[in-house]
């Protein structure tokens, strides 16, 4: 075999690259595989939730507060007996308690709302430049109400914003590892290549900030955030805050790859040409480890959606009008609420899931990214 051809004659299959290596290696973890069909889907999904969601988050309606989720039915019963698919909700019927001195909803099955595929409802601006109004599913009838996951206390659809959420609290995982990919990889990057009390200066500094209590130093610094900004400014400072203290593990995990790959004969080769540092880093050192990088973003991203979750949930992340899962879940804090309208819990089974799905994709890119194994 030469170049990676076959001889005449040959039966030896070519050698296959890394990339190739990996990804047959990362198909044999059936889970992880099953969890990035789920979170590709969910992060594209992301990208057109003005058209996936029924309604928009913030249209309330004082008739269905606290509306409990209607079933979906999927299949009719024709008055021939034939069963046909058209996916239909039965209607609500409210009534007063006069004891609980609040309203109740009764399931009325002589009403049906039927759903159909790419409705028009209210209009909305995709990806802030094209108008539309066309929605992936909706009732015919504007009058007609529709909650696949019931509603919220000022009567809002909780499956939209459920959806509306997604986008930042998916999208702030993504730019806070973004952030700490780039802090942890030059800084971890700088440590192992030069070593000495570079190395000894960087590691202490890595120290202290994993010394220090996250909730307290969430606190301070959500405290200083002016009630002034803007919810842009918000989430943008949010981002930074949650890179500045998730950078340290993946600036170790790089600083120990380049400790073990800074002797090799292609890198003192490269210093002896007379390659500069940060050639030598970049260029020929990184590349030897994009898997193991690859690996550790992906189990970043998790703590990251949890951390947001976290400060959100505390009143000390995002507020409203921003909408994530963490603001979400703020309105599930009294126990009267979730006694009464246990369907706002929503959201942190759509997090249970998705953290579950990143930390199996990150477990199979590891694995796969170990030639050990």
């Amino acid at each position: 075999m030469i170049h990676g051809t076959k001889l005449p004659g040959s039966t030896a299959a070519p050698p296959l690259s890394q990339r190739r290596l990996i990804w047959l290696r990362f198909k044999r973890h059936r889970v992880a595989l099953l969890s990035a069909a789920f979170i590709i889907p969910l992060y594209v999904a992301t990208l057109f939730v003005e058209f996936l969601a029924p309604f928009s988050p913030d249209v309330t309606n004082s008739i269905y507060v606290y509306a409990p989720p209607q079933t979906l039915h999927l299949f009719q019963t024709t008055a021939g007996g034939v069963v046909r698919f058209a996916p239909y909700v039965n209607g609500y019927r409210s009534e007063v308690d006069t004891e609980a001195m609040r309203r109740i909803f009764i399931v009325d099955e002589s009403v049906r709302v039927p759903i159909r595929l790419f409705v028009r409802g209210q209009p909305y601006r995709l990806f802030g430049l094209f108008e539309a109004d066309i929605h992936l599913f909706g009732s015919l009838d504007p009058s007609q109400s529709i909650f696949l996951l019931g509603a919220d206390r000022l009567g809002r659809d909780v499956l939209s914003r459920v959806i509306y959420a997604g986008r930042t609290s998916l999208s702030v995982g993504l730019i806070g590892v973004l952030f700490s990919l780039v802090i942890g990889v030059v800084l971890g990057g700088i440590s192992g290549y030069y070593g000495g009390w570079v190395d000894n200066l960087i590691q202490r500094i890595i120290e202290f900030t994993r010394s220090l209590p996250t909730i307290p130093l969430w606190l301070g610094l959500a405290a200083a955030l002016p009630l002034s900004w803007s919810p842009i400014q918000v989430y943008f400072v949010i981002s930074v805050i949650l890179s500045l203290v998730g950078w340290t593990t993946l600036a170790r995990v790089v600083r120990g790859r380049f400790l073990a790959i800074r002797r090799e004969d292609y890198i003192t080769a490269a210093y002896a040409m007379g390659c500069r540092p940060w050639r030598i880093i970049f260029f020929h050192m990184l590349p030897s480890m994009y898997s193991h990088i690859i690996a550790a973003v992906t189990l970043a991203i998790p703590n990251m959606i949890l951390a947001e979750t976290a400060l959100s949930f505390l009143g000390l992340g995002l507020r409203p009008p921003v909408i994530s899962w963490g603001v979400l879940l703020q309105d599930a804090q009294s126990v009267r609420v979730i006694a009464s309208a246990p369907w706002m819990l929503a959201p942190a089974f759509v997090i249970v899931i998705s953290i579950l799905a990143l930390n199996f994709i990150g477990d199979g890119l590891r694995d796969a990214a170990d030639p050990y194994r």
